[in-house]
């Protein structure tokens, strides 16, 4: 089992820890995430044939780039839509 811990950029609440969740567990191999506001992270243990790149790159795509990368307007666009996108799945599974 390997574990990465990134540091994120846009990291604004629960409805991006969930979105965040949802993208990274999908990946194949992926066997936790936790979401740290406090450090602005995201740790992952996961194995097989996963990759820290297949990571950052699910985190960027979503509109969380790394902190050490460079943070325009589109990825934080991209960010907020995740955002919101969370926050209807956190909605929808305290309805259920």
């Amino acid at each position: 089992m390997k574990t990465e811990k990134i540091l994120v950029a846009n990291l604004k609440c629960g409805g991006c820890e969930t979105t965040i969740k949802n993208k990274l567990t999908a990946i194949e191999g992926v066997k936790d995430v936790v979401v740290n506001h406090d450090e602005d992270s995201v740790t992952v243990n996961y194995e097989g044939n996963a990759t820290r790149s297949d990571l950052t790159k699910v985190l960027h795509d979503a509109g969380y780039p790394e902190a050490t990368e460079e943070n325009g307007l589109l990825l934080k666009l991209k960010s907020y839509a995740s955002c919101v996108v969370g926050r209807v799945d956190n909605m929808k599974s305290e309805k259920a």
